[in-house]
């Protein structure tokens, strides 16, 4: 059985919506270009990966100078800082490059066809125009920072190229992008663009007197965005760029600032590497051991098939923090043994999705340091509260996969078997690292960005060691492949918090805050828990999760704690509603991924995955309204907020 990268099936999931936009058959290909932007994003490519393993080293080794020798190393951590910054906006650019970057295509379907193609390719000059606006406002950003330096002395500047060359590649691709196309198409798409331009600017010129045309402009493009099926990022990125540059108070540089203050923050340097190790462990084999164990251990039981993938899902968010790498991992895995049992490849997807919710709150979920981050929560805090709801998550899926599953023929499953040595080794090592994991964070041991550098250097080395799969060839291309993703997941933070520091520039979330304040003291703390849940999920599926926790995770926790709640707890929740958002139909992003890398069509998921979606929904509320399950665990170790 051989082993694949966790990019494979999910880049094939995260192009859905490109593959309409991008792929399409030009008139008169702009050859010079298309072949520039070949070499450019495999540049950025090789430069982001470079980064990358540069950054492993960098955090890995300051470790070891600090507790084994007692010497810190002073300029590590900014160093850091700006390898991540080059990892994500050159992923971002390999990621645009290799059409990776989400969007919501679910309202281009309403569409007639002829009139899809012309939205679908005006999304393309959207992506220009951000790419564009971003390179003009970096480059002055590079000016303004010539001049400063970091604490340590080294210069400002070094978080700021980046950007520019990033937003520079991305602009050249794009550009190629919206000439790709037959005339008429090019043209209209372009027109049509302009026009809504004008209209702007037209309604930000007759606006009355008392609102905010900015505001209105930049609400208006996030509405237009969503529908018209932009890619997410871009979708954030328009609508701040819109304020920036309709606002007279703002200068436009304020808005790469915005873009690139979003992610130079050690703490999320933990993303990047959680997704590394997580490949990594899955490049060596071991995301097939493990699975093949599970299905031939509870494959004779009722239901053993379905809860593999429970149990997998469970196992694998402990080790990578993306539930989509998740869910590709062990879906490339198991769907052949589904269907070779002659199971519902339509039911085991629906479980896919309500076991990704479920995986939502365990460590080291991107969400949580999304929302650590953004909630000045501490991240261990929140590792250790998410256990326990997980696990009632767990054990509510676990019944209904005995309940709704079918006993299956372990040998129909997998014919051909790898020795139980083979299978036990795997699963050790992934084991120990989980504990390791688990271990560095219950005991405050290190940050989870140090946690993290150490899960990698374990799966690289120790996968090598075992298994020997990890050739290099391999381990390049993980690095390539983890430095795009990461890229593609975090430049949706960066212009989700660019589209943030727009709205409290709008006095939006003090609005909001009053107002639930309002509500909560005269109709109950339950009724404000319910909205948030409710607004949290709605906008999960929208954004992809981490923006929709980035808008409204400050607003919404100081006034959960305000109005009693306790922060670790609010947290949890608000996590797993995202979660459940982000992965509920009709226009959940995840559930769009998963139903991809199971080889499924949306449609035909939703009525076999309606029995799970109810069985977390309730299993969600229970944590809900029984806030000792995620706050008892984390008091009884001393951890506070």
């Amino acid at each position: 059985m051989t082993a694949h990268t966790h990019a494979e099936p999910l880049d094939e999931s995260l192009t859905a919506h490109d593959a309409e936009v991008v792929s399409s058959h030009p008139a008169k290909p702009v050859f010079f270009l298309s072949a520039a932007n070949q070499g450019l994003t495999k540049a950025t490519a090789t430069i982001g990966a470079i980064a990358l393993a540069v950054n492993v080293l960098v955090v890995f080794a300051s470790i070891f100078w600090r507790y084994a020798l007692n010497e810190p190393v002073e300029w590590a951590e900014e160093v850091a800082r700006a390898l991540m910054v080059t990892i994500i906006f050159c992923g971002a650019a390999t990621s645009m490059g290799k059409g990776r970057h989400i969007g919501v295509d679910l309202f281009l379907g309403w569409l007639p066809d002829h009139a899809r193609a012309y939205v679908a390719h005006g999304s393309r000059w959207i992506l220009l125009v951000v790419s564009f606006g971003l390179t003009l406002s970096s480059i002055d950003l590079v000016t303004a920072s010539l001049a400063q330096t970091t604490s340590t002395g080294l210069p400002q500047v070094i978080y700021v190229l980046p950007v520019v060359l990033g937003a520079l590649v991305m602009t050249s691709i794009a550009l190629e992008h919206s000439l790709q196309a037959q005339v008429k198409q090019v043209v209209i798409s372009l027109v049509g663009v302009v026009m809504l331009a004008l209209i702007g600017f037209v309604v930000l010129k007759t606006i009355p007197e008392g609102l905010s045309g900015p505001g209105i402009l930049m609400l208006s493009c996030f509405i237009l965005g969503v529908v018209a099926g932009v890619p997410i990022a871009f979708t954030l990125g328009i609508s701040a760029m819109t304020f920036f540059v309709t606002n007279p108070n703002l200068p436009f540089v304020f808005f790469a600032q915005q873009v690139s203050a979003g992610v130079d923050h050690f703490v999320l340097l933990s993303i990047p590497f959680f997704l590394l190790a997580g490949a990594a462990m899955e490049v060596n084999g071991m995301s097939s051991r493990l699975v093949e164990l599970i299905v031939r251990c509870m494959g004779r039981f009722r239901g053993g098939l379905n809860m593999t993938i429970v149990v997998a899902i469970a196992f694998f968010s402990g080790i990578s923090g993306s539930k989509l790498a998740d869910i590709a991992a062990v879906g490339g895995v198991l769907m052949p043994a589904v269907r070779r049992a002659r199971q519902s490849s339509k039911d085991a997807a629906g479980l896919f999705a309500a076991s990704a919710v479920m995986a939502e709150t365990i460590p080291p979920c991107v969400n949580m340091i999304v929302m650590g981050f953004v909630a000045n929560i501490s991240i261990g805090a929140l590792f250790i509260a998410g256990l326990v709801p997980a696990a009632c998550l767990l054990l509510l899926l676990i019944i209904a996969s005995v309940v709704f599953g079918k006993r299956i023929n372990v040998e129909h499953a997998y014919p051909v078997r790898m020795p139980m040595k083979q299978l036990l080794l795997g699963a050790g090592i992934g084991l120990a690292m989980v504990i390791m994991i688990g271990r560095g964070v219950m005991a405050g041991i290190a940050t989870s960005t140090e946690i993290s550098s150490f899960a990698v250097v374990y799966a690289i080395v120790v996968g090598r060691l075992a298994f020997r799969e990890l050739t290099f060839k391999a381990t390049v291309k993980l690095f390539v492949d983890t430095a795009s993703m990461s890229g593609m997941l975090l430049f949706i933070v960066a212009a989700a918090t660019s589209l943030s520091y727009a709205l409290t520039m709008e006095m939006i979330p003090q609005k909001i805050a009053e107002a639930l304040v309002s509500l909560g003291n005269n109709y109950g703390s339950g009724i404000f828990l319910i909205l948030s849940i409710v607004m949290v999920a709605i906008f999960g599926a929208v954004l992809e999760g981490a923006p929709a926790l980035i808008i409204f995770a400050p607003i919404l926790v100081p006034i959960g704690v305000q109005l009693g709640f306790d922060p670790l707890h609010f947290a949890t929740v608000l996590i797993l509603a995202m979660g459940l958002g982000l992965f509920s139909p009709p226009i959940g992003l995840g559930l769009y991924t998963t139903c991809a890398i199971c080889g499924v069509s949306m449609k035909d998921v939703i009525r076999p995955m309606f029995k799970y979606w109810v069985i977390i929904t309730i299993g969600l509320f229970i944590v809900a309204f029984v806030p000792f399950l995620t706050v008892w665990l984390p008091k009884a170790m001393g951890y506070g907020v």
